[in-house]
C-alpha cells in the first residue's frame, strides 16, 4: 500500500467536501493510504504570497514540518495548494539563509524543517506513482460513450517545476480519463485560468473567462468538464447563472472532479464520492453509468440464453426427413 502524508486544504472543509470524500474513497480501490497532516493550517491560498511572501513560506513550511515528522511524501488535491506547498519546499531547499530563517520562527511552535519531503498533486500520484494500468483494472464500470473536457486550470502545470511532467502540452489528464473508459474531447482552453479570485476585484472580467471556458467545452460537445481543483470546480460550475444573466447565454453543464469520474468507473456508489450536492445536476454522467450497467446486465443474460436457442435449432434439425 501506498501512503502520503495528506493536505486536503481550507476548501475541502466546505465547498470541495465531495473532491475530499472521493479523493478517500478512490484512494483506497486502487490500494492508496492517505493520511492526514496532523493540524495542518493554512496555505496562504494564492493572494498572501503577493502580500508577504516569507510570511507565506512560513504558513507551508509548517505544514511541510509536520508532515516531515511522518517520514511520507506530501500530496495536496488543491493546485493553489500544491503550487505554494511546492514552491515553498523548493525555495527552502536551495535558500538555506531563508531555511535558516523560517525554522527560527518553526522554534515556537516546536517544529524544524529539514528539508525532507516532496510535493506532489493528486493527480500526479494517481496518473504516475499508482499507474494507469491499475486505475484501468479497477475501472469494472468504464464511463464508455461519456466525453469529458479535461480542465488543468493554470496553476497546476505552471510554472514548469521539472518534474517529467509536460507543462506546455500535458496529456496526463486526457490518459487518466481514457482509463476509465471515458473520452476526452478536444479541449483548447485546458490551460487557461478561471479568473480565480478575480471573481472579488474584477467580477465581469472573470466571469468572462468562465464564459469562455464553458463556450469551449460546449463545442466540443463535452458531456462534463473534469477538474482538478477546488476555485476552478467552484468557478466554472456556481458561476454559471451569473455567466448566463451577464451574457446572455444558457449554459448548464456539469462540472465534476476527475477523482469522481474515476470513482464512478470503479463503481463506487455516487453518495460515496459526494455526488448529489451540485448547483448543475450531473444527470449526463449519471446517465452514462446507468446505460452501462443496464449493457451489463444484459450481456450477462445474453450467453445463458444462447445455449438454449442453439439446443432448438439442433431439435428441429433432427425431426426434419
Amino acid at each position: 500500500m501506498k501512503r502520503y502524508a495528506y493536505y486536503p486544504g481550507c476548501s475541502a472543509e466546505s465547498v470541495s467536501a465531495s473532491y475530499h470524500v472521493s479523493t478517500l474513497e478512490t484512494g483506497a480501490r486502487l490500494g492508496v493510504e492517505f493520511q492526514e497532516i496532523e493540524d495542518w493550517n493554512c496555505c496562504g491560498a494564492t493572494p498572501y504570497t503577493n502580500i508577504d511572501e516569507l510570511l507565506a513560506h512560513g504558513l507551508c513550511a509548517r505544514n511541510l514540518a509536520i508532515a516531515e515528522q511522518t517520514g511520507l511524501d506530501v500530496v495536496a488535491p488543491c493546485n493553489a495548494c500544491f503550487k505554494n506547498l511546492h514552491h515553498a519546499n523548493a525555495e527552502l531547499k536551495a535558500d538555506k539563509d531563508l531555511a535558516e530563517h523560517i525554522n527560527f520562527a518553526l522554534e515556537a511552535d516546536g517544529l524544524h524543517y529539514a528539508g525532507g519531503v516532496n510535493v506532489h498533486h493528486l493527480i500526479h500520484v494517481f496518473t504516475k506513482d499508482v499507474g494507469l494500468d491499475a486505475i484501468k483494472k479497477q475501472a469494472t464500470q468504464p464511463l464508455k460513450g461519456l466525453k469529458v473536457a479535461a480542465y488543468y486550470g493554470c496553476q497546476l502545470v505552471r510554472p514548469d517545476r521539472g518534474d517529467g511532467f509536460d507543462s506546455e502540452n500535458p496529456r496526463y489528464f486526457e490518459d487518466l480519463l481514457k482509463a476509465i473508459g471515458a473520452e476526452a474531447v478536444d479541449f483548447p482552453y485546458r490551460l487557461h485560468c478561471c479568473g480565480a479570485s478575480l471573481m472579488v476585484a474584477n467580477r465581469r472580467a472573470a466571469l468572462a473567462m468562465v464564459r469562455d471556458l464553458l463556450r469551449a467545452a460546449v463545442q466540443a460537445k463535452a458531456d462534463v468538464i473534469a477538474t482538478a481543483c477546488p476555485l476552478c470546480q467552484l468557478n466554472l460550475e456556481c458561476y454559471q447563472q451569473d455567466v448566463n444573466r451577464e451574457f446572455g447565454t444558457e449554459y448548464r453543464i456539469p462540472v465534476m472532479y476527475f477523482t469522481q469520474l474515476m470513482g464512478l468507473a470503479m463503481g463506487i456508489e455516487p453518495k460515496k464520492l459526494g455526488i448529489g450536492t451540485e448547483v448543475v445536476s450531473p444527470q449526463p454522467v449519471l446517465d452514462c453509468v446507468a446505460r452501462r450497467a443496464a449493457a451489463d446486465a444484459a450481456a450477462k443474460v445474453a450467453p445463458k440464453a444462447a445455449p438454449a436457442k442453439a439446443e432448438a435449432a439442433q431439435t428441429v434439425k433432427a425431426g426434419q426427413p
